[in-house]
């Protein structure tokens, strides 16, 4: 979630939540819907909008970007090579990456043709995007956008997407679905939650989806 603009100076607060009962059982369910997919490809690999490091150091993701010099210092902490800088404008090389990982970061990004274009970019030739999302229109989108709306520093800047959407931009950028993955049936707003184990496909009012789309080339 780091390419929010309130995210530098609330990176600590933010940080803290995945170090409470409820934040550890949740990473540990949506780390294991994005793991899969992560590991069909080869690295280097890299997290757009990485934040403090916590999907990263979890996936064993060795590279990160992030617009935010404060979560940053959480992720260098735990072990990422991390760059400053934006997903519109990517500060790597052309075709360097066999996979690129966006756990929640698309909903928060302000321009996100030119980050998918700019990830299609660095992607090797056959490598795979790996989104993980909060769907418009299920429980737990609903929850956020409605915390944005009171105020939420964070969630008020985000934009929820249905999935047809999603699927039209990674198109229109040469980026093909392949797969998808869902937890978090849990709704929001419980005192205590279970891991849960993911399920194949995008299933309708999942809290959490992972999606994986591939450039054209291979796999």
């Amino acid at each position: 979630m780091g390419s929010s603009p309130s995210f530098n100076t609330d990176a600590d607060r933010y940080d803290a939540w995945y170090d409470t009962p409820k934040g550890r059982v949740l990473l540990a369910s949506e780390v294991a819907c994005l793991k899969p997919f992560l590991q069909r490809f080869p690295r280097p690999s890299l997290e757009v909008g990485v934040g403090t490091g916590r999907f990263a150091q979890a996936l064993g993701i060795g590279y990160g970007v992030d617009p935010s010099s404060r979560a940053l210092d959480k992720a260098r902490e735990r072990g990422v090579k991390v760059v400053l800088g934006v997903g519109e404008a990517l500060p790597f090389r052309n075709d360097g990456f066999g996979a690129v990982l966006m756990a929640f970061t698309l909903c928060f990004v302000q321009d996100p043709s030119m980050v998918l274009r700019e990830i299609h970019r660095v992607l090797f030739a056959g490598g795979g995007l790996v989104l993980g999302l909060l769907l418009k229109g299920t429980p737990w989108a609903d929850f956020y956008a409605e915390r944005g709306r009171e105020g939420d520093p964070l969630f008020r800047t985000a934009h929820f997407y249905a999935r047809e959407e999603v699927e039209a931009l990674l198109k229109e950028h040469g980026l093909s679905v392949t797969s998808s993955r869902s937890t978090l049936f849990q709704p929001p707003g419980l005192e205590m939650y279970r891991e849960e184990e993911p399920v194949d496909g995008s299933v309708p009012g999942a809290g959490f989806v992972a999606m994986l789309a591939v450039k054209a080339g291979g796999r």
